[in-house]
């Protein structure tokens, strides 16, 4: 089940790694939309200061309460495990995301797993749950975000049921196909219908804030300048025809 046969276009994905969530979440909020970002879920590894954002769309797995005489260790043995199935079916350039149900007491991947992602050219998870191996995931290359680690196994409390279908992370509703957007505050779901128009107004937002910081920084008042005037903005348009 996908949000929609129509890709997301290549430009607007690249515009979508160098504008912040903070920014996305601000034109999600314009057009109505409040809950976006997901809550209690941050990255394994601190972005690079001007590091392109994780950016791809969502292809999702939802785990529900595992029961003891179902979830043992045994279930691994079999190929077609969701969990399992998830990883090797993930496409490259997805983002792996996670129901976890935001419960923090186990895993919801390791290392190995987390290194098929990688090698399979999956572009990064996300998950409310958090993941074990932490140190040896943080050198994988792998952009993760993930609510902490933590060393026991998924099956002590988790149990995998499907693949890309609807699911609830962070509190927030992804549906497989939305564009996910991580960076060092968090990560904000954009669906995937809205992503193109997100994107391109986003990136003018971003561009026009560049030019209110450096007359802040001139020392100009918030009247007028913040938000902007039309005098503010017509020295704006110059800027930017400059640009």
């Amino acid at each position: 089940m996908t949000s929609s046969d129509t890709a997301v276009s290549a430009e607007a994905l690249e515009l979508l790694r160098h504008v912040s969530t903070a920014t996305l979440t601000t034109q999600l909020f314009k057009r109505g939309l409040r809950n976006v970002f997901l809550q209690g879920v941050a990255p394994l590894v601190k972005p690079e200061p001007g590091a392109p954002n994780l950016v791809g769309p969502a292809f999702t797995l939802r785990n529900i309460p595992a029961r003891e005489d179902i979830d043992h260790v045994g279930v691994f043995q079999d190929p077609d495990h969701p969990q399992r199935k998830a990883v090797e079916s993930a496409p490259p350039g997805s983002v792996l995301v996670q129901d976890c149900r935001g419960d923090r007491s186990v895993a919801s991947v390791g290392s190995i797993l987390a290194l098929r992602l990688a090698k399979r050219g999956v572009a990064g998870m996300v998950s409310d749950g958090a993941v074990r191996d932490s140190g040896t995931i943080s050198g994988l290359g792998l952009p993760l975000w993930c609510a902490g680690a933590s060393a026991p196994l998924n099956l002590a409390r988790h149990h995998a049921v499907d693949m890309n279908v609807p699911i609830a992370c962070g509190g927030v509703a992804v549906y497989p196909g939305d564009i996910v957007v991580a960076d060092v505050d968090g990560v904000v779901i954009v669906p995937h219908e809205m992503a193109e128009d997100v994107a391109r107004d986003a990136t003018e937002q971003e561009q026009l804030e560049i030019f209110i910081s450096q007359r802040i920084d001139e020392g100009r008042p918030l009247r007028g300048t913040y938000p902007p005037n039309e005098e503010t903005l017509a020295a704006y348009a110059q800027w930017r025809a400059q640009k």
